[in-house]
Parts: C-alpha cells; structure tokens; sequence
C-alpha cells in the first residue's frame, strides 16, 4: 500500500525521487552539518556561544551596503527580533558589538563590531576557512550530486548581467 501512495504522489509531482538522489540528498545534509557542528565547536574554543559567533559572523560580512540593524541581523539568523536583541545585549556586555541609534528614526538601531569582536570573528574565520580548504571538496562534491555539476556552469543572477 505505502509503495502505490509514493508511485501515485511521485505522478502527481511529476518525476519520482530516485534512490540515488535520496543517497545524495542525505550526503549533502551530513557534510553541511559536519560544517556546522564544526563551527559551533570552533566558536566554544574561541569563549563563544555558536549563536554568538553566527550573529559577530553576519554583522562583519554583511553586503556592502546593507547595515547591520537588529531586524536585518534577525532575518539573517532566522531568529526572532527579541531573541537577536538578547544575543546583542550579551555580546555588548562582553565588549564585542555596539549599537547606535541610527537616522531620523531613533527605533532603528545598527550593530557593529568593537576590536575584541572582530578579533574573535577573524579568530573562528580563519580556522573554518582553512578546514573549508582542507575538507570542503566533501561538501562540494555532496552539492554536485543533488544540484548537477551542469547547474553549476549556469550563471547565477548575481553573475548574470551585474543583478541581485
């Protein structure tokens, strides 16, 4: 019964999931926990809380032009806007962020990094940026087989005409 519900599903979707996609599916989700749980572990050694790290992480490499407020950094982190400000508070009372009161509207509040942050951040960067070049052909090799290395030579929208 259950193999003619996901036949019947897989013709209503279209193509049915083939068993090598499921492998390549569950391959890529394994690699990019492995990144994760491996940043997590890097933030701990550095005296950091992950969450911590992430927010630093996301005020400093933020695209040029966008500004590091509260709302824009609880988007980024998929949190809610009062849980960002907690995490703010904390990293403040470390000595890690500021936040200033910005424009006309005096509600908007942009964070940005003191020297102790950004020290941290370049800290944990470096050393997940050098197991990235060490171990990340896992990791890309995982994405090729969801995604397609054919995929991979079509431009993006960023590179495609100079749009985001």
């Amino acid at each position: 019964m259950r193999e003619s519900i996901i036949s019947y599903y897989d013709i209503l979707m279209g193509k049915a999931i083939t068993n090598s996609e499921y492998r390549a599916l569950a391959e890529l989700r394994y690699r990019i926990r492995q990144f994760l749980s491996g940043t997590d572990e890097a933030a701990r050694r550095a005296g950091l809380e992950p969450q911590q790290y992430l927010l630093m992480l996301t005020v400093r490499g933020l695209p040029e032009g966008e500004e590091a407020t509260i709302g824009l950094l609880a988007q980024r982190l998929a949190l809610r806007h009062n849980t960002a400000v907690e995490l703010v508070n904390r990293l403040e009372k470390h000595g890690y962020v500021r936040r200033e009161r910005t424009g006309d509207d005096r509600r908007q509040v942009q964070v940005s990094l003191l020297p102790a942050g950004a020290k941290l951040v370049r800290r944990v960067a470096r050393q997940r940026i050098a197991d990235l070049r060490e171990d990340g052909v896992a990791l890309v090799n995982a994405l090729h087989s969801v995604i397609g290395k054919s995929a991979l030579s079509r431009k993006s929208p960023e590179t495609a005409g100079g749009r985001s």
